[in-house]
């Protein structure tokens, strides 16, 4: 009998225990999704722009449709709008399980859509903000451009922080900013990943040396961000992602995303373009031959399921 009370005691007492952590993980849980909702509400930042010619029906997350985004990095400055130097495309197939990243070079030379002219990718940023990035960035790849997200590249160290530090491969022994980065994995802070992605003139590959750096450090804040330690830290990754990253995505849409999309996230293949640097009016562009530019349309439209 007595041994039956203290079972039953026992019982209570870990009844107790397990209720009391379903609470702890239920508040936390709700603390976590207002923290969440209430960055990306900051992050919201619609745009007006005409529906793209190029997708004849609205994107639906819920049936897993494929979809693009346009990732910018700009460098503002107090009085300057800046301009769109790191020019980024991010295809998601959830059908596939992947997502193609591919860097466009900022000096490419391409129509400015809206300028009627022919200019460096990144200055259609700078004459019209958003809309025009896309518009240009769309036309130069055939592909509709479903969404943007644009990141405040001086802040991008605070992400970097935010999130305990991130792991790269470096394959070129450098020196930028004071900082020295040696061959092999390191671990980078937020300035010193900044600075990390920065140098392309001691890079015998140039631009395409500085996009390789960019990838894997938008690589490895996506990694350590999914992370289960990175959770402890949510309040910070949440404010500092608040304050320098803006999207047209809602919180509805990026839910949607993460429920159906995120098998995708975990196969990101690097897409390069070769260019032909040349100078025309004593300035420095890079020009795309139209096999090349065929070849990465194509392989962007089978992506997103196009052709």
């Amino acid at each position: 009998m007595r041994t039956q009370k203290k079972k039953n005691k026992w019982f209570k007492i870990i009844g107790i225990v397990t209720l009391l952590l379903l609470i702890g993980v239920g508040v936390y849980a709700y603390t976590v999704y207002h923290s969440l909702k209430n960055a990306v509400d900051t992050m919201h930042q619609p745009i007006e722009r005409k529906t793209s010619e190029k997708r004849q029906e609205p994107v639906a997350f819920k049936e897993k449709d494929p979809f693009s985004v346009l990732m910018l990095g700009v460098d503002e400055r107090k009085g300057d709008k800046g301009r769109s130097d790191t020019v980024i495309v991010l295809t998601v197939n959830p059908n596939n399980k992947s997502v193609k990243m591919l860097s466009i070079p900022r000096d490419t030379r391409t129509e400015i859509v809206g300028k009627g002219k022919e200019d460096k990718i990144n200055h259609a940023y700078a004459f019209g903000g958003i809309p025009m990035a896309m518009d240009t960035v769309e036309n130069f790849l055939d592909i509709p451009i479903d969404y943007y997200m644009k990141v405040n590249m001086e802040g991008f160290k605070d992400i970097v922080d935010a999130v305990g530090g991130i792991t790269v491969q470096n394959d070129l022994d450098f020196t930028q900013d004071g900082f020295h980065f040696t061959e092999g994995q390191l671990t980078l802070n937020g300035k010193q990943a900044l600075s990390f992605t920065r140098m392309r003139y001691e890079d015998p590959r140039g631009d395409f040396g500085r996009q390789s750096r960019q990838r894997q450090i938008i690589q490895g804040v996506i990694k350590e961000g999914a992370t289960l330690s990175s959770l402890t830290n949510f309040s910070d990754i949440f404010t500092v992602l608040g304050k320098n990253v803006k999207t047209n995505l809602t919180f509805d849409q990026l839910m949607d995303i993460q429920k159906n999309y995120k098998d995708a996230g975990k196969n990101i293949q690097q897409m390069e373009i070769k260019e032909t640097g040349t100078k025309i009016d004593r300035i420095y562009y890079g020009l795309v031959s139209s096999d090349e530019k065929q070849r990465i349309q194509n392989e962007l439209k089978t992506q997103l399921e196009l052709n």
